[in-house]
């Protein structure tokens, strides 16, 4: 059990940090491939939900491992 309370605290420090630098790429791919405004909730059905086709979400999908995999090479210099 005190493995387990380790691993979640140090995953929350790493979701933190991985969260504040992905947030524009999940941004920019929201708004590109997604055609999404905002990836901000706004309290509305009709602005929070959103039919979106299943080559749509795998293009999405692959932008963001994409931009993953250029982020991990440029920290890795």
């Amino acid at each position: 059990m005190v493995y387990r309370e380790r691993a979640n605290v140090t995953s929350m420090k790493t979701t933190k940090t991985a969260t504040a630098k992905v947030q524009p790429y999940a941004a920019k791919i929201a708004r590109e491939i997604l055609d999404l405004e905002t990836l901000e909730t706004r309290r509305m059905d009709s602005l929070d939900f959103h039919e979106l086709a299943v080559w749509e979400i795998r293009e999405a999908l692959e932008a963001a491992f994409n931009a993953g995999r250029q982020a991990g090479k440029s920290e890795g210099k």
